[in-house]
């Protein structure tokens, strides 16, 4: 008696082809895709030291104190001068108000944007902007210093997150690229 032998299906050149450039397809799909979903995954979270954006603070206002420290980094060869403002020290939930100034250092109008990111990268999601000039086109005349007010509070969620009771300063940092 003969042994019968499994059927084997030939998948033709074309078909191998085809599932070979799906896959690429879905590759570049992918790689496109990734810097939104990462994006959103941030924004989400606060991974990274993304910070939330907010219109007041509904939580009100708790005792503990927290300083946040304010920083301005600058890409290399841009014309310009930024001084962040002191540190703040507040009670956690208190609305504060502050202002970056930042000075063009040149004879031609200068655009720039400034992406933050705040540490530790863990308060990211209790550091709440309220107003902030990031990621917004910033358009500076020749030698001009032109203010760059920053709206924030922390969320008093914060105090109830263990991993955070020794933390007693948070740093906004902020970096100015050119357009």
């Amino acid at each position: 008696m003969a042994v019968a032998h499994p059927i084997h299906r030939k998948v033709s050149n074309r078909t191998i082809v085809l599932m070979a450039a799906g896959f690429v397809a879905f590759m570049v799909g992918m790689s496109f895709a990734a810097v939104p979903l990462y994006n959103i995954f941030c924004a989400v979270t606060g991974y990274g030291g993304t910070t939330q954006a907010a219109e007041a603070n509904p939580k009100g206002v708790i005792d503990r104190e927290m300083g946040v420290r304010f920083d301005a980094n600058i890409d290399a060869g841009l014309p310009l001068h930024v001084e962040p403002a002191a540190v703040t020290t507040s009670r956690i939930g208190e609305v504060q108000t502050i202002v970056y100034r930042a000075t063009n250092l040149s004879s031609e109008p200068l655009t720039t944007t400034a992406s933050f990111n705040v540490t530790p990268q863990t308060t990211g999601i209790y550091f709440n902007k309220i107003e902030c000039f990031c990621f917004t086109e910033q358009t500076i005349p020749p030698n001009t210093t032109v203010e760059m007010p920053v709206t924030y509070f922390v969320d008093p969620d914060l105090d109830s997150d263990s991993t955070l009771r020794t933390i007693q300063q948070i740093t906004l940092s902020y970096t100015f690229h050119q357009n």
